[in-house]
């Protein structure tokens, strides 16, 4: 299916947001993440179903001064 991902166009067959973000290599890494701009708990990700269109965000932390 086509989504967007941090606003570039990308092809999955994941069914949920778990999926994909191990799809993307973010299986262990500490992110934040939004479908269609609602924030998704990490808890919640993996009952979160991925439809065509969808826009997905996903954000690291960043440290530094």
């Amino acid at each position: 299916m086509k989504i967007v991902v941090n606003g570039e166009a990308a092809e999955t067959r994941s069914a949920s947001l778990t999926e994909l973000l191990t799809e993307l290599g973010y299986a262990d890494a500490v992110v934040a993440t939004a479908v269609n701009g609602t924030m998704v708990r990490a808890a919640r990700r993996g009952e979160t179903p991925l439809t065509e269109g969808d826009r997905i965000e996903i954000l690291a932390p960043m440290q530094g001064g």
